[in-house]
């Protein structure tokens, strides 16, 4: 059964090492899997804290998907294994014999093959990527608006391998503040002001705002070198690649012979607030809203954020058979830069993380507690978003530390 070579597997169970039978058996006598879905909400005993870093304990859920057409006609396990790389084929037909991939809520066989629409149940033990655990400090309690300082390596909502490890998963979890609609966007490795409408009616009110063009942006960036002092303003489409995970800069409308070019109109205002002679603080004013535009137009201006590993080279990194995100990826593959110790907003507590966890015998990521590829230790980038002003409102966010230049 869940045997290696006629070799028993071993777990790690509450730091005592039991063996794969013995798991089994616990979980046929003592237990009875509960799987969670969407609607089940994060809780505070959910986290385990290991050395400044926040983990999700894992937990049993229930994916679903319906086949696109470009999955049809393929085999229940051939579906999954082109196109889910992150786990093993033998995995896969595991899952399906064992009923852990269902198809319309049935058990199939592995020669099933699937057709379009039809919904697709994936019942796996979830391990969520791990994040710096720096406090997610609340600016402004609001009875319709929440504004709290994110700290950089946190995503803002549920996307991906993220649910529960997200600043609107962390805030139910550990202020019962729900529901809540952020109203704009910060990437994961972007710190900051993060504005949250507390109803769906408010969120529409700044969302429309937005959109109109009434709403102004301000970020500050530590780059390289010494920027100009005059205000720069970058005027280039930006043109995001989803598959390498970083965006490129297109300065002509149209390419050779007249093709339009797929990059979106995009502008950035950038000045100077002081330098070192090594490094300049830049306040950066975003007049659109595009994936990276901070981060790439200041790569445009040949003065990228001093540790933007994504943006500091050219190299695209492969990041396809890692499951990781191209910035994490382009991290660990940097030698050039020494680690950043941003402590700011550190305070954590290790209260209600005891670390026990269940071990699931099919999980391709048990015994470790994140998932592979992950081990948690980030830089926070040194993006900071300070300021939204509206038509009659105003909301701020202190400076990181790293803004003052010494």
């Amino acid at each position: 059964m869940w045997e290696s070579g006629g070799t028993i597997e071993y777990y790690t169970f509450s730091n005592t090492q039991v063996s794969s039978e013995a798991v089994m058996k616990r979980r046929r006598d003592d237990m009875e899997i509960v799987w969670q879905t969407p609607a089940n909400p994060p809780e505070r005993h959910d986290y385990i804290f290991r050395d400044g870093v926040r983990y999700v304990r894992p937990y049993y859920f229930e994916f679903i998907c319906h086949v696109k057409n470009r999955w049809a006609r393929k085999t229940i396990v051939d579906m999954f294994a082109d196109e889910f790389k992150g786990r093993p084929h033998e995995y896969y037909v595991s899952a399906v014999k064992s009923g852990r991939i269902q198809v319309d809520g049935e058990m199939v066989p592995i020669s099933y093959v699937v057709q379009p629409s039809q919904k697709i149940s994936h019942f796996l033990h979830r391990h969520e990527p791990p994040v710096m655990a720096w406090e997610v400090s609340i600016l402004h309690k609001e009875p319709e608006v929440l504004t709290v300082c994110k700290p950089a390596s946190v995503p803002v909502h549920p996307c991906g391998q993220y649910r529960k490890n997200t600043i609107v998963g962390i805030l139910q979890a550990e202020h019962d503040l729900a529901p809540l609609f952020p109203i704009h966007r910060l990437d994961r490795l972007v710190s900051g002001l993060l504005i949250l409408a507390r109803s769906a009616s408010k969120a529409d009110f700044f969302r429309q705002q937005i959109e109109a063009g009434m709403v102004h942006k301000q970020y500050v960036a530590k780059v390289i070198g010494v920027f100009p002092e005059d205000e720069q303003v970058v005027n280039v489409n930006v043109n995001y690649n989803a598959q390498e995970g970083r965006s490129t800069v297109e300065v002509e409308s149209v390419g050779i012979g007249g093709t339009k070019l797929k990059g979106k109109a995009a502008c950035t205002k950038f000045t100077r607030i002081s330098t070192n002679g090594t490094h300049s603080l830049v306040l950066c004013e975003p007049v659109t809203g595009r994936t990276h535009q901070i981060r790439v137009h200041l790569q445009y201006t040949g003065h990228p954020i001093a540790n933007d590993m994504l943006y500091l080279s050219e190299e695209v990194v492969d990041r396809s058979n890692k499951g990781l995100g191209a910035d994490r990826a382009a991290a660990k593959s940097a030698h050039s830069l020494p680690p950043v110790h941003d402590e700011e907003c550190y305070t954590a507590s290790t209260e209600n993380s005891e670390e026990d966890f269940s071990i699931d015998p099919m999980c391709t990521n048990c015994p470790n507690l994140p998932p592979k590829g992950y081990d948690g230790r980030e830089e926070a980038l040194w993006l900071h978003c300070v300021r939204y002003t509206g038509p009659d409102w105003t909301y701020e966010c202190p400076y990181p530390d790293w803004a003052m230049l010494g």
